[in-house]
């Protein structure tokens, strides 16, 4: 039988084991290709995150006490400062037990005098806990916790079901075991539990004495993370309320803005500004905390720590504000206040508002608010600060607009420069005749620098007609054309009114528009008697005609400064912040400076309604007055609707070269119908201030110059501690 050879796979299996090699090599290639271009993405792309991680974990952000940034007045007078206070603190390391804490807190009740005002319900709820463990959860029987292991997936979640059973079961008598003493401990206990690991927690800082801080100071070494340093508390040398407050430790981060703050590294008993210009420059006042590197041993226990980032004091703040004229405008206002109340019909008057602006650069020089209040306890009166209610309140304020009512009536082309119409009393159909207060019969040819000067309401409604495409008829009826209204809204606010002026503290309001119920209240609104104006909006306006049309931001940030190195001048400049132009009116330079003109003749004009008040002023100035009917919108609930007055004011100064622009606003100054003249009063008395101080700083060389500048003592030697209660204002 013939043998049949077998084929053989030799050639097969090499070319198989050569195929499976260079598929493992392309593999491993590809592998390592892979690993390569995932180190290189963690080393490049990622490395500086990793980087700021370990940073993290290994560098932690200290809760020590940097002082905030000073704030001047704009030559340099400290209106707000710190001074330091004795402060206890505790350190939390990550060992240590709720026992051990427990007992250093025991320990330090017995040297320091805590506060226990703070303590809540809950904090007593857990305090007692704490101590009667096994009593605290025999409360909640077997068969319970057993049920509600039951019902939650997660164990925490049953855990704080469990306490929440507990807490609620504790009695009022149980609780009422607490002495002093345990409550003390439990005061402080509350303070060293509420900060993170590693970063000191302030337990004490208001009223510690310096037998207290001597005490605690001997005895260190018996208390393991406590500490003896020097805090810093806030002191306002002016009552000026703009400039805002902080809050206190006891206090800490409002809880509307924990989570924001505690994001940005801030402690949660950390002073942050609660209001006004505290609160809107809180990043440039807040210091920054120093940063430390801890080492530790194998065992992950804290056995050095090296800082790696000092701190330092927050950002000094120069305002624009003139202290010493602020404070003359204040007695001056408050002087006319107490005066009108004095007078019949003023039984609904309350407050009074002054702001004066430098109208090229928006620098608020004076910014006034007076409000009457009652104290409850004692039945007295007292005038309290109100300067916010500035930009927070809105009024109607009559005549004062008109200017503003022509420069739009000549943007809108329906009259010009010169023209002359009659005033007369306007008569529309089904309404009684509206007029002007010098002519309530008659018919008077008068142009357009004559109605400013006298104040003619009729020139101002015929005008308001005209821009509705309407020429006056006696007892015509008025349909009022769709856009008009909001034509006309449009027109005041490019001068600012009924807009929000972009002043840089929180809380503005833009005013009131008035509903149209009819279409005759545009007349109202021609002469300032239907929507509501801010006093800052009325400065604002007034300092757009002043600077030739130009509508500039209202500020009270002038300056930017490091620390004082030497307490004598301010330190180096960081920013002057600049004039910032929100818009430019749609007028000409030459129906401006007419307007111009008109506002002049108000003061010196033989028939100008302030003529008796400026035109023996031994400076040029112009402005205009005004008066609003209107009602009674204020905090006493049951005179809401009563028929009221407003007056105002509105002026700028010199004539040629205006360097200030001013306003006044008393609302709600009579329910009569006695003549009001103490807010022309008012402009003219504070004006004449602001040129004798400007006389006075030329000849003492004291100037607002933004580098060198030296550190001026404060205007007085009231203290205004950040404890002290605010005066309450029933707006």
């Amino acid at each position: 039988m013939r043998k049949i050879k077998k084929k053989s796979n030799k050639g097969f299996s090499g070319v198989s084991l050569s195929f499976r090699m260079n598929v493992l090599f392309i593999s491993i290639f590809i592998l390592f290709s892979l690993l390569i271009l995932r180190l290189g993405y963690l080393q490049i792309v990622k490395g500086e995150e990793y980087v700021r991680e370990v940073q993290r974990q290994e560098e932690v952000t200290v809760n020590t006490s940097a002082p905030r940034g000073r704030i001047y007045d704009r030559y340099g007078r400290i209106l707000v400062d710190n001074e330091p206070q004795n402060a206890i603190t505790y350190t939390r390391m990550p060992k240590t037990s709720q026992d051990e804490m427990l007992e250093i807190a025991k320990k330090l009740a017995k040297l320091i005098d805590m506060p226990t005002d703070r303590i809540t319900i809950r904090d007593k709820q857990d305090f007692w806990i704490l101590n009667h463990k096994e009593e605290a959860y025999s409360k909640v029987s077997k068969a319970e916790e057993k049920r509600i292991f039951e019902k939650y997936d997660d164990e925490k979640a049953a855990q704080a079901e469990i306490d929440k059973l507990v807490r609620e079961r504790i009695s009022d008598q149980e609780l009422a075991e607490l002495s002093d003493f345990d409550l003390e401990v439990l005061a402080i206990y509350r303070e060293m539990t509420s900060g993170y690991f590693l970063s000191p927690q302030i337990i004490k800082s208001e009223n510690v004495t310096d037998e207290e801080f001597a005490r605690v100071s001997e005895r260190l070494y018996e208390l393991p993370g406590v500490n003896t340093t020097t805090d810093w508390k806030r002191v306002k040398l002016t009552p000026l309320a703009i400039l805002g407050r902080t809050t206190v430790p006891s206090k800490g981060i409002p809880e509307s803005k924990l989570n924001y703050y505690l994001a940005r590294d801030y402690a949660r008993n950390d002073r942050v500004g609660e209001s006004y210009f505290e609160a809107q420059y809180e990043e440039l006042l807040q210091g920054r905390k120093s940063v430390v590197k801890n080492v530790t041993n194998k065992k992950g226990e804290v056995i050095d720590t090296i800082t790696t980032f000092a701190g330092e004091p927050g950002k000094d703040l120069v305002t624009t504000i003139d202290i010493e004229l602020q404070k003359a405008a204040e007695e001056i206002v408050e002087k006319y206040l107490r005066e009108l109340k004095t007078y019949g019909g003023s039984s609904l008057l309350d407050r009074a508002f002054f702001i004066m602006m430098n109208p090229n650069t928006g620098e608020i020089l004076a910014m006034v608010g007076k409000k009457i209040e009652k104290d409850p306890e004692t039945g007295k009166q007292y005038i309290a600060d109100f300067s916010y209610g500035a930009f927070t309140t809105s009024y109607e304020v009559g005549s004062t607009v008109k200017a503003a009512t022509l420069l739009m009536a000549y943007k809108e082309g329906v009259i010009e420069p010169g023209t002359v119409l009659i005033d007369q009393p306007i008569k529309l159909a089904g309404t009684n005749p509206k007029s002007s207060i010098f002519n309530r019969g008659g018919a008077i040819r008068m142009n357009d620098l004559a109605a400013l000067e006298r104040s003619s309401n009729s020139y101002m409604f015929q005008v308001a007609l005209k821009l509705n495409g309407t020429s006056y008829r006696y007892n015509m009826g008025l349909r009022l054309k769709e856009d008009t209204l909001q034509r006309m809204r449009n027109g005041y606010a490019e001068f600012g009114l009924g807009v929000p002026t972009g002043i840089d503290l929180p809380n503005e309001v833009a005013g009131y528009k008035g509903i149209l119920d009819r279409p005759g209240k545009i007349l109202d609104l021609a002469i300032g008697q239907f929507d509501t104006y801010t006093p800052l909006q009325l400065a604002q306006y007034i300092s757009t005609i002043a600077n030739g049309g130009y509508r500039v931001q209202p500020r009270l940030l002038k300056e930017i400064h490091e620390p004082s190195a030497d307490g004598k001048t301010l330190g180096p400049l960081v920013e002057e912040i600049q004039p910032k132009i929100l818009n430019r009116i749609s007028n000409s330079e030459k129906e401006i400076n007419h307007v111009k003109q008109g506002l002049r003749r108000v003061y010196i004009g033989s028939q100008g309604t302030a003529r008796a008040y400026f035109a023996n002023a031994p400076y040029t100035a112009a402005g205009k007055t005004g008066t609003a009917e209107t009602h009674y919108t204020g905090p006493i609930k049951e005179r809401i609707g009563t028929y009221t007055i407003n007056v105002a004011h509105v002026g700028f100064a010199p004539f040629d070269h205006p360097e200030v622009a001013y306003a006044v606003v008393i609302p709600w100054a009579t329910t009569g119908d006695r003549y009001i003249n103490q807010n022309s009063k008012i402009a003219r008395e504070i004006l004449d201030k602001y040129f004798e101080l400007k006389y006075k700083y030329a000849s003492s060389n004291i100037s607002d110059q933004a580098v060198n500048k030296q550190i001026l003592l404060p205007t007085s030697e009231e203290k205004i501690d950040e404890n002290t209660k605010e005066q309450t204002v029933n707006e």
